[in-house]
């Protein structure tokens, strides 16, 4: 058995189909996780998801803010902008199986390898979770999801504030941070509060700004975490960091990683891939 991750695909179907048959995958004996933002941009997003249907647990994934997107789409929550590609599901003649099955996603995962845990999210962690507190908190907003109150959330869910983690927020408050945290964080300031406006990579950083994975002190800090989000932070890799968002929908390439016996054992693949949106 192998164990993969694969960052974001944004319904580059074609391109996911060439590195799964470049890693030779197999359902039946090889797991992989997708890092979040299955959907929109791309143009084969219902052939993504009906993919990972197909592949009867083989191909695990968590739920990145495009997927969000395509929820709160479905429900008329959120207007499309210009770069969405989401008629392709909702217009589909199998849009309700495709929908219900998103919403069943988790936002965070975990894969024991020996004694070792990987924790797997879309863009991040906040500086005071520690693993246990990260499943916890995405555990509130999939039960959410999953519930009559989902369309109560999508509604609630966009937003920037507030901007700081609080363990004693309440309501939507606390649920849209929760989400902002595990499916949009980047940069964030000095005392951990979430900057939503700064995209650039690690080398044009804002000034007063840090990469959440570079603010002091966090509990996380010796959990190994993989994650996608940040296209132009790439293929990040470091002893407890994976980062694997590469571009695929901006015609860069689609990322996987394969682990060997232990977590710091690990082999990065990659196909090209054809550019279905540009940049700006």
């Amino acid at each position: 058995m192998s164990l993969y991750c694969i960052g974001d695909i944004q319904g580059c179907d074609s391109a996911l189909g060439r590195l799964l048959a470049k890693i030779d995958f197999s359902p039946s004996r090889d797991t992989v996780y997708l890092l979040g933002d299955l959907v929109n941009r791309g143009p084969e997003s219902a052939q993504t998801l009906r993919r990972c249907m197909a592949a009867d647990g083989g191909i695990q994934v968590i739920l990145g803010n495009h997927d969000l997107h395509l929820l709160a789409a479905a429900q008329g929550r959120r207007k499309f902008s210009r770069r969405d590609t989401l008629l392709e599901v909702l217009q589909a003649p199998d849009a309700a199986q495709l929908l219900e099955w998103v919403r069943q996603q988790p936002l965070a995962r975990t894969h024991a390898l020996g004694a070792e845990q990987l924790l797997m999210v879309h863009a991040g962690v906040h500086q005071s979770w520690d693993l246990a507190a990260t499943l916890r908190y995405a555990a509130e907003v999939q039960e959410v999801l999953r519930s009559s109150e989902m369309d109560r959330f999508l509604q609630a869910m966009y937003g920037n504030t507030p901007a700081q983690w609080d363990p004693q927020l309440t309501g939507m408050d606390r649920l849209r941070t929760i989400t902002n945290v595990l499916t949009r964080m980047r940069f964030c300031q000095a005392d951990g509060s979430l900057d939503f406006d700064s995209t650039e990579s690690l080398a044009e950083a804002p000034e007063g700004l840090t990469a959440w994975f570079d603010l002091p002190n966090r509990a996380a800090a010796n959990t190994t975490i993989a994650f996608g989000h940040w296209s132009t932070l790439g293929d990040l890799n470091r002893p407890h960091l994976l980062a694997l968002d590469t571009g695929c929908v901006w015609g860069g390439c689609l990322t996987a990683v394969r682990f060997g016996s232990s977590l710091a054992e690990r082999e990065l693949i990659d196909v090209d891939c054809e550019q279905a949106q540009q940049p700006g």
